[in-house]
């Protein structure tokens, strides 16, 4: 199908994902509360991917490190990320929803966009829910709204395994009060930006002058986070397969790195790692990204555009390592990580057609 704007947009957002897979392959987890996270081993340095919301009561969730959460639930049951398990769930989720005859738009895993053209879109939902947990087992959230950014915004409302309207019409009703932060897109760093403006709900931000957040963010930055404060967005589901804007790989060490020769050497080998997967893809690099966290949790992040696009290892490590001649001497480092960002196939650069957030 050709994108296009949708009536209405449903975002279908699977509950507790990778726990709840982890539940069908074992049905004697059910009700218990259940930690997915590194390799299951609470004494290695891993953080929580998912928690049931068994574990969520005791105050666990997602990024929290494994340690914490087995201390706040010492009953849990934690166990080791099984990425094929969860891969082969999320086609068969997917594969469903398209089997309903409406527009489907992956996000990731646990999530995607449906677009919706007809009379009842609460049903629509409904039979989504339906669909998926008779297929799969899986029980799904939906938000319904006018645009993505709204549909997105619902679903949290109707979790676990409810259904939520959020359309122009009650958007200042249900958002209007609420923190920035609670704004897809809008996190911590933000949030507090936006605050040093007066800025501290989405009736504020929608308010806010313009020329004063085009300031602060940039003009495109500021003009999408002002259309955010409104929850306008666009309206159309893309069915065109996803293709990956870069690739990037991390490690947590067990012992931080001591020496400026560890940090190089364990550089050289993320950036191989890369360099391997931008391979297979088979488009050059042009921007590479740099994320150091310093003992004891400290995380820098640095990137830059390089002076021409490039599919050569000398060249991504040599670009690496230039940025990590910045690094704080002295410091022990925890965790290293290295992203490529790759020319799109119609020769664009990603960073120039769409806001990019969270990108090191």
């Amino acid at each position: 199908m050709s994108p296009r704007a949708s009536r209405r947009v449903l975002h279908v957002d699977l509950d507790q994902f990778l726990a709840a897979v982890e539940v069908l392959r074992r049905p004697e987890l059910a009700g218990k509360p259940v930690i997915v996270g590194g390799r299951g081993d609470p004494a290695e340095r891993a953080v929580v991917s998912t928690a049931s919301y068994e574990a969520r009561r005791f105050g666990v969730g997602s990024g929290m490190p494994l340690r914490l959460a087995a201390r706040k639930v010492p009953d849990a049951i934690i166990l080791p990320v099984d990425h094929e398990a969860y891969t082969q769930a999320s086609e068969h989720v997917m594969d469903t929803l398209r089997g309903l005859g409406m527009v489907v738009e992956v996000l990731g895993w646990d999530e995607a966009f449906v677009g919706y053209d007809g009379d009842d879109a609460q049903a629509a939902a409904r039979r989504v829910q339906e669909a998926v947990l008779e297929a799969t087992g899986l029980r799904c959230s939906v938000g319904i709204g006018d645009n993505k950014v709204r549909a997105k915004i619902a679903t949290g409302f109707g979790k676990p395994a409810g259904v939520f309207v959020l359309t122009e019409d009650n958007w200042f009703e249900v958002m209007g009060e609420r923190p920035t932060i609670e704004l897809w897109g809008v996190g911590t760093k933000v949030s507090a930006r936006l605050a040093r403006h007066g800025v501290r709900t989405v009736r504020e931000l929608a308010a806010a002058d313009r020329d004063v957040l085009v300031a602060e963010f940039g003009p495109r930055m500021g003009t999408w986070y002002g259309d955010l404060g409104h929850g306008r967005g666009s309206a159309v589901v893309d069915d065109t397969p996803w293709v990956a804007r870069g690739h990037s790989r991390e490690t947590t060490y067990q012992q931080n790195l001591a020496t400026p020769q560890e940090v190089e050497a364990a550089l050289r080998e993320l950036v191989a790692q890369v360099h391997a997967d931008t391979e297979a893809e088979d488009r050059p690099v042009f921007r590479v990204g740099l994320k150091v966290r310093y003992a004891p949790f400290f995380t820098r992040n640095r990137s830059k555009k390089l002076p021409a696009p490039t599919r050569s290892l000398a060249d991504l490590t040599s670009a690496v390592l230039a940025l990590a001649a910045d690094m704080e001497p002295g410091r022990e480092v925890r965790l290293l990580g290295v992203r490529a960002e790759m020319v799109m196939p119609d020769g664009g650069d990603p960073l120039e057609r769409t806001p990019v957030r969270g990108r090191i």
